[in-house]
Order: C-alpha cells, then sequence, then structure tokens
C-alpha cells in the first residue's frame, strides 16, 4: 500500500516514517513539508539516515494532487491547516488526521480553541473504544485524538462506561515530554528552560484537548455534562505522557452504611479496566503493585495503567502511561491505517518499550 505523509519533518512526521519504513504492507509514495521542502529526509531526521528506502527522500511542498496519488495520506500539519488539504485531496483517498481539525463534533468547542472555520467531525481513531474498530475500518476520513486526550480516554473511559465513577468531577494532571510541543524553535523549551524542571502551562480548563476528552466520555453513556480539570505538566524529557485521572466514585458521598457498601472498590475498578483491555493488543493493566512509567513504553505504541480507589475521600486513581509520539500520535496513526487498509492491526507496531 503506498502512503504519503504530509507535515513528515515535524517529530510525529518523522516518527511516521521510520514505522513505515519498517513496516512490512506499506510503502512511502511522497513526503510533504512546509521550510524543509527540498531537503532529504536523512538531513532532517538524522535518525533515519540508515534507512535506504527513506533517508533519501526529498521533502516536497505540500501539494494535494501528490498526496493524492496515494492508497492514504496522513496529515501531521498544524491546527487549522488539516481541513483544506482533506478537501483538496478529495473524497476517493482514505486520510487520517493527527492534528485536531477533524476531532470536536461541537463548533462552539472548536472556536473556544482554535483560530479558523470548524471543519467537521470525522470518526473518532481511537480503536480501544466501544465499537469503534467496525467505524474506523469502514471509514475513508479518521481523526486521532491527541496525546493528551488518549492517555486519558483509555483511563477512564472502561470505569464510565461500567458506571463506576461519575462524569462531574473528572481531575486530570499529566506530565508530557517536551516533544510534544513540536519542533519549532521555543525559548521555553530550550534545554536550558526545561532540564531539572517540571512547569505547568494551560492550566485552567484552557487546553485543547479537554473537549475531546468531555466529547468521548460523554457519548459512553450518553451524558453531556462530563466536567474535566485538566493540567498540563512539561516534564524535562524528551517524549512520553503519565496521565494521573481521578473521578469521584459513583456511589460516593451519600452518607448512608447501605450505600457506602455499594461504592466500587479497587477489585471492581480492576475487573472493568481488564474485561475492557483483556483482549487488546496494545494495552496493558498492570499486575497489583506496578504502577506506570513512561519509560516502559518508550518507543512503542503501548499504553500502560494502573488503577486504585480511595475510600477516605471515595475516588477512584487512574494512572496511564504512553508515548506522546507512539499511541499519542504516529503509533495510532499506523495502527488505524493498519484498520482502514485491511492489514493486520498491529504490523508494524510493538506494544514493548525500549529501555533503558
Amino acid at each position: 500500500m503506498r502512503v504519503a505523509v504530509a507535515g513528515a519533518s515535524g517529530y510525529a512526521g518523522g516518527e511516521l516514517l521510520r514505522l513505515i519504513a519498517g513496516h512490512p504492507d506499506l510503502k512511502l509514495a511522497v513526503a510533504t513539508a512546509d521550510s524543509a521542502a527540498g531537503k532529504a529526509v536523512a538531513d532532517v531526521h538524522q535518525h533515519l539516515a540508515g534507512c535506504s528506502s527513506i533517508a533519501s527522500v526529498i521533502f516536497e511542498p505540500h501539494d494535494a494532487s501528490a498526496l493524492a496519488a496515494a492508497d492514504l495520506v496522513f496529515l501531521a500539519l498544524p491546527a487549522g491547516a488539516s481541513g483544506a488539504m482533506a478537501a483538496a485531496i478529495g473524497e476517493d483517498v482514505k486520510v487520517i488526521d493527527l492534528g485536531p481539525d477533524h476531532r470536536l463534533a461541537d463548533p462552539a468547542d472548536w472556536a473556544r480553541h482554535y483560530d479558523g472555520g470548524h471543519a467537521g467531525r470525522w470518526v473518532t481513531g481511537l480503536a480501544e473504544l466501544p465499537g469503534a474498530r467496525a467505524r474506523i475500518r469502514s471509514a475513508d476520513r479518521v481523526a486521532a485524538p491527541g496525546c493528551y486526550a488518549t492517555a486519558t480516554i483509555l483511563g477512564l473511559a472502561p470505569l464510565v462506561a461500567a458506571g463506576l465513577v461519575r462524569i462531574d468531577d473528572i481531575v486530570v494532571v499529566a506530565a508530557s515530554g517536551t516533544s510534544g510541543a513540536g519542533r519549532a524553535l521555543r525559548a521555553e523549551l530550550l534545554g536550558s528552560e526545561v532540564m531539572g524542571s517540571v512547569s505547568a502551562y494551560q492550566a485552567g480548563g484552557v487546553h485543547r484537548h479537554t473537549p475531546e476528552i468531555e466529547q468521548a466520555l460523554g457519548e459512553l453513556n450518553g451524558e453531556s455534562a462530563v466536567r474535566v480539570s485538566f493540567t498540563p505538566l512539561l516534564a524535562p524529557m524528551p517524549r512520553g505522557i503519565l496521565a494521573t485521572c481521578t473521578a469521584p466514585l459513583a456511589a460516593s458521598g451519600t452518607g448512608t452504611a447501605a450505600t457506602a457498601a455499594a461504592v466500587p472498590d479497587v477489585a471492581s475498578l480492576q475487573q472493568a479496566l481488564a474485561a475492557a483491555y483483556g483482549g487488546e493488543p496494545f494495552v496493558r493493566l498492570l499486575s497489583g503493585g506496578r504502577w506506570p512509567s513512561t519509560a516502559a513504553v518508550t518507543g512503542s505504541n503501548g499504553a500502560h495503567l494502573q488503577v486504585a480507589a480511595d475510600p477516605r475521600t471515595g475516588r477512584a486513581t487512574v494512572v496511564v502511561a504512553i508515548d506522546n509520539l507512539g499511541k499519542g500520535a504516529a503509533g495510532q496513526a499506523i495502527q488505524l491505517a493498519n484498520l482502514m487498509l485491511g492489514l493486520p492491526e498491529a504490523a508494524g507496531l510493538t506494544s514493548m518499550g525500549v529501555a533503558p
């Protein structure tokens, strides 16, 4: 299958090129870029210099007609750029958007977080959600969720779907590596600014992944009253996300002995996660006493989860680790491409991280 990557000079684009190069059924047809157009792949992504099928490929300027010659196109473009490009490519070519343009159903949610017009919603590309695989397989247009959203939704979705937690007071604190901010030169991302420091940013519910999380969790039980307080952190590491997600246990706060006994315990939470992900190729519920770490999933499409119940505060806590460039971006996009093209879902991917 011939695939094209628009925005291939960025971090997610480079990871896509790496995964395509090692994929048994995909061949790179064209890679486009903006400022890097005219340069060879290996000159921009030095880690791909030893790949004979990729290293000497020259980045072309963005051009919809060149992209449309492929069987499937990956759009790894900045916010607001994918909508017009997808429309220009034409409906007869399968497209996966790694950007935010086609994630949100509500134009008002889009307008609160992004500039430009709302491009409309595509099928949500998180295969592990109930019923999602069938929708992805039959779709020609799929929107991959954001990296923070992927980690959070994976952690909370089974608990929400099972009615084990309330959805009106969800709190998420998630730390990401610097590659999540893109490859642009910015002072706050310089090594001397980031090393030895963890900092919060876009706190107070203004982060653009918040409506994605609320939308996905609300659709699991038909509720629109999902409320997520999300605080992202910038961590001194190049890649990875560790999301700590808490929500009130469903029967907490009732104040009677009868209902207190019905409050879900940790075994109930673990059973819900195990039932949801027991057969999944990339999601792992860790054994008791072990907690996720970003190092364990680095370089993979894996997601590690663990859950706890706090009877004193009546809250559930789920911790999720993913590689923001793997399951949070390029790895997930390859997983989606496999489904859309009728290939084995795990082709070209691994759930095993690189350590140390």
